[in-house]
């Protein structure tokens, strides 16, 4: 085979597998990790490699507005959203509910056109005035908003529990240290969990472009391999290696017989 031809194959080979393995390594900026919990030191092959241990939020038990006692261990695999709120704010918290919903709405349950189930995303409403803010007056509250109790949980409980789970397990002093304090946690952050209860952001909700990040971010970790699984990447590509084979193989020979025929022209 001449030159010609095998820079032909290399052209219709290798260049489309290049362009997949860049795409696949730098197309997408996935939302970072928050809060490292510790850094564990330990020698791999004669070298010192590190892993870092990132913050998993503790499980919490409340009540959402329905007057159901629920907690984060039945969101096994969902991606959590949460912010805090309370039902007599005349400030914030209109806007950051009126944001939520919107992003509720631009997910959908199940967006069949796209072949995407959002049902996996879980958000959650917390309260910072529980003696105020009972089941039914979150009821209330949630349906003049738009609420859907199916994806969306207003919640309430004891003021201790409430503000020990923002302050020490999402750790909102830390991003927000002159409106978040242990007196009245008043603050517009909403917080991002992937499916570990890791923390992976933390975006202003009154902030229609932070929101609209976060929309992003929710798809984005949706997508994300879990590391511990075995990849079925290979898996997947099965049923497609005989055509792709064939598709190689037919590239290959009419590339090798239009190039002897070039040859055998005068």
């Amino acid at each position: 085979m001449s030159k010609k031809g095998w820079l032909a194959i290399c052209i219709a080979v290798v260049i489309p597998l290049g362009f997949y393995v860049v795409a696949k390594q730098y197309g997408v900026a996935m939302p970072g990790h928050y809060i490292v919990d510790t850094v564990i030191t330990r020698v791999k092959d004669g070298k010192e490699v590190s892993d870092t241990i990132w913050h998993k939020v503790a499980n919490v038990r409340l009540q959402n507005q329905l007057g159901d006692t629920v907690a984060l261990d039945s969101l096994k695999g969902k991606v959590i959203i949460i912010d805090f709120f309370f039902t007599h704010c005349a400030s914030i918290c209109p806007i950051l509910t009126r944001n939520m919903r919107h992003l509720q709405d631009a997910l959908k349950l199940k967006d069949y056109t796209k072949r995407v189930d959002t049902t996996f995303v879980k958000f959650l409403s917390l309260t910072v005035d529980p003696a105020h803010d009972s089941p039914s007056v979150m009821k209330r509250y949630a349906d003049r908003y738009g609420v859907n109790s199916d994806v969306w949980w207003m919640l309430t409980g004891p003021k201790k529990t409430i503000y020990n789970f923002a302050l020490n397990e999402l750790k909102l002093g830390l991003q927000d240290s002159v409106s978040v304090d242990s007196n009245f946690v008043h603050t517009d952050y909403v917080a991002l969990l992937d499916k570990d209860r890791v923390i992976r952001g933390y975006y202003h909700g009154t902030d229609t472009a932070a929101m609209a990040r976060l929309g992003d971010d929710i798809v984005f970790i949706m997508l994300e391999k879990d590391k511990r699984q075995r990849s079925t990447a290979f898996d997947e590509l099965k049923p497609l290696m005989i055509p792709i084979i064939l598709i190689l193989l037919g590239t290959a020979a009419g590339v090798v017989y239009f190039s002897r025929k070039t040859n055998k022209l005068p």
